[in-house]
């Protein structure tokens, strides 16, 4: 699968991350795809840190990237491993 058929999809695995766990997807639903290579999806949230007052999760995004990772996997039929930048 190359990048920009994931993101082409990306909405509906959010769609299914918000409906399996809001907390989750509020936590990543501001990520952007930053690349895909050997099965290593990299996510960049450079975006929500660029506000007066900050709505970056990543403390409590390790406890809720299985989720996430459940949910591409269902909805992709791919595994991938998540790298955050």
């Amino acid at each position: 699968m190359e990048l920009s058929q994931i993101r082409s999809e990306w909405n509906q695995v959010l769609d299914a991350l918000e409906a399996k766990n809001r907390i989750a997807w509020l936590a990543y639903f501001d990520a952007r795809l930053s690349s895909f290579e050997n099965g290593v999806l990299t996510l960049d949230f450079s975006d929500s840190r660029k506000f007066a007052t900050s709505h970056d999760y990543q403390q409590t995004r390790p406890n809720l990237k299985s989720d996430l990772l459940s949910v591409i996997e269902d909805v992709l039929k791919i595994k991938v491993e998540l790298i955050e930048k």
